[in-house]
């Protein structure tokens, strides 16, 4: 599930990075893995109300949930999947710790990859967003060999469909929240939509020009720009 939001840390984001570390930069951002020292990265993310509004109703996470279940379950995916795992995104050239995207194969079908975000407060509203977004969706059809990128939301969560549909993701379905609704929503509002994009889409956006700058690491693609 989406959630776009982002506040900076320490400068310790992107100290002694390796380029294995890097996957991709972008003209404002760093992703690159993340490690066990993100945890407090992720625990002030998280700790947010604002941030967590569509993915637990604000109930902010614990540092045991982020320590036990959530950054382990991360760093997990390095080892699983090849290309894909969740991201932190470190703001050019502070280094501060802006939030993570995560690029990770489908649940249900594994040819797709499933596209998501979080960042802090603020970083919401000035294109990060989209800029992280479109970057991995690029890397994904040029170098990963992904059939379709596609992405969950909550229906009222306009930031986030906005940011899909910026990237060229179409919506498909609308469907029923599958958990208990939040504390406060009425079980009517907790309703959940699903965006794709195709590989035939992407690749007409392409040569219409209506996709964004995206300069992989090592390796530097130029597209036309967008915010």
């Amino acid at each position: 599930m989406l959630n776009s939001s982002g506040a900076s840390s320490d400068n310790s984001g992107s100290r002694g990075l390796a380029d294995q570390d890097i996957v991709l930069e972008t003209a404002r951002m760093i992703l690159r893995r993340l490690t066990e020292a993100d945890a407090d990265n992720l625990f002030s993310l998280d700790s947010d109300p604002g941030v967590m509004r569509y993915l637990t109703g604000g109930v902010p996470s614990t540092r045991a949930f982020i320590v036990e279940q959530s950054l382990p379950m991360m760093l997990g995916l390095y080892e699983q999947f090849d290309g894909f795992g969740f991201w932190a995104a470190i703001e050019k050239p502070s280094g501060d710790f802006m939030g993570w995207f995560h690029f990770r194969p489908d649940r249900d079908h594994p040819e797709n990859a499933d596209l998501g975000y979080r960042l802090k407060k603020p970083y919401w509203g000035c294109g990060l967003a989209t800029e992280g977004s479109r970057a991995l969706i690029d890397r994904g059809f040029r170098e990963l060999g992904v059939t379709k990128v596609v992405a969950e939301a909550m229906s009222q969560n306009v930031r986030s469909r906005r940011v899909l549909e910026k990237c060229g993701l179409v919506l498909e379905k609308t469907f029923a929240y599958p958990g208990a609704p939040f504390p406060g929503w009425r079980p009517e509002d907790c309703l959940e939509v699903r965006y794709g994009l195709t590989r035939k889409r992407w690749e007409i956006a392409r040569v219409s020009g209506d996709v964004g700058i995206v300069h992989t690491h090592p390796l530097i693609h130029k597209d036309s720009a967008s915010d």
